[in-house]
């Protein structure tokens, strides 16, 4: 096939369940949702005279309310525990909102617990979701636009998953371009059940670090302790940011941003995606280095768990990293799906594709 072909695929990133929907195209500019924000600065961010003491008003804002609304109908998913739906949210916010904005302004707003959903991971486990109500999903939305201005321009250029105008294919050419420049092996790191592990203390003092405004910290900690309703009963959420919310992905970004800094300041070339980490060096030996020292930075300052039976040091022609493989050419690296993506893919086509259904129908479930 002609190199310059664009190779696409749905990538289903399911922790990454929302579940949202990637389109994987490894030449071109990335498709993201165009985004009316206007983030600032590192410089001004940083400044130390940047109020953030007032930042629920702005959440609140009207235009930013508009746009989670938008975005929130428009990105539809499952129903929460109300079993509301997304096209009944609309008339919902017209009669109730004043109610819900006073009582969040008050400090006496409460989310409901989220609705745990089952997902079919690709090693055969089971990814457990937290579906919030779509009340909840809007609030949460407004939040991480707000959090999104201040903490986007901080955040690594080595780390692009859930980020504007970023993307899984973003993270694969910079991989290319790092075994290019002469680094083939890989610290491949998994971190174990990450959004069931976050403590909330550790995500909250980070918080704490650039939001002045107590009000809404409080918000944030009242969504992290939400709950799950299991069997009718809600069970208090100890640790853990419930997968399957508009404002998890952000407060994943901003848990894992220390573990970006340290590889930064040490120089190395890396590539973030979520929980999946890959740094890219010139020898097994440096491999083994680095996945020692993140190892330490996960476990003993951020208290998660790396998942050893998934992390390895390995030349990088052996490892799939977001679905794809890397082999090597006369002129270097070159990308390709990897057979197991491939093999996945077509068990998906099988399984929706039937005589009863009719050629659109197959392609919506798809």
């Amino acid at each position: 096939m002609d190199k310059s072909k664009k190779l696409q695929r749905k990538q289903k990133t399911q922790y990454r369940d929302q579940v949202m929907e990637v389109e994987v195209e490894l030449q071109g500019k990335s498709k993201v949702p165009s985004n009316s924000m206007v983030l600032p600065n590192k410089e001004s961010v940083n400044d130390e005279a940047f109020d953030t003491s007032r930042l629920l008003e702005e959440v609140l804002e009207r235009n930013n309310m508009l746009l989670a609304l938008k975005r929130v109908i428009s990105n539809k998913g499952s129903h929460g525990v109300d079993e509301m739906k997304t096209d009944e949210l609309r008339e919902h916010i017209k009669k109730h909102w004043e109610t819900i904005k006073a009582k969040i302004l008050e400090n006496k707003y409460n989310p409901s617990p989220v609705r745990r959903k089952e997902i079919s991971k690709s090693d055969g486990g089971i990814r457990l979701l937290g579906i919030p109500t779509v009340q909840d999903r809007l609030i949460q939305q407004a939040i991480a636009q707000v959090l999104s201005k201040i903490y986007e321009p901080l955040f690594s250029e080595n780390s692009f998953g859930f980020r504007p105008r970023r993307g899984a294919q973003d993270a694969i050419k910079k991989s290319k371009q790092y075994i290019n420049q002469g680094n083939r092996w890989v610290a491949d790191m998994d971190l174990e059940k990450f959004f069931d592990k976050v403590t909330h203390d550790i995500l909250m003092s980070k918080l704490e670090k650039k939001i002045q405004d107590k009000r809404l910290l409080s918000l944030i900690r009242k969504y992290l302790k939400s709950g799950i309703l299991i069997n009718g009963v809600s069970v208090t959420s100890e640790e853990g940011t419930p997968q399957g919310g508009p404002l998890s992905p952000l407060l994943a970004n901003i848990m894992l941003d220390e573990l970006d800094k340290e590889l930064e300041r040490r120089g190395h070339k890396f590539c973030r995606y979520a929980d999946d980490n890959n740094v890219y060096v010139k020898n097994r030996r440096a491999g083994f280095r680095v996945m020692k020292s993140m190892t330490n930075i996960i476990e003993n300052k951020l208290k998660l768990k790396v998942n050893k039976d998934k992390s390895a040091v390995d030349f990088v022609s052996k490892r799939k990293f977001l679905g794809f493989s890397f082999y090597f050419s006369k002129s270097g690296a070159e990308i390709r799906i990897h057979e197991k993506s491939i093999k996945r893919f077509k068990e998906k086509i099988k399984f929706h594709t039937n005589r009863n259904k009719g050629i659109k129908e197959c392609l919506r479930d798809m």
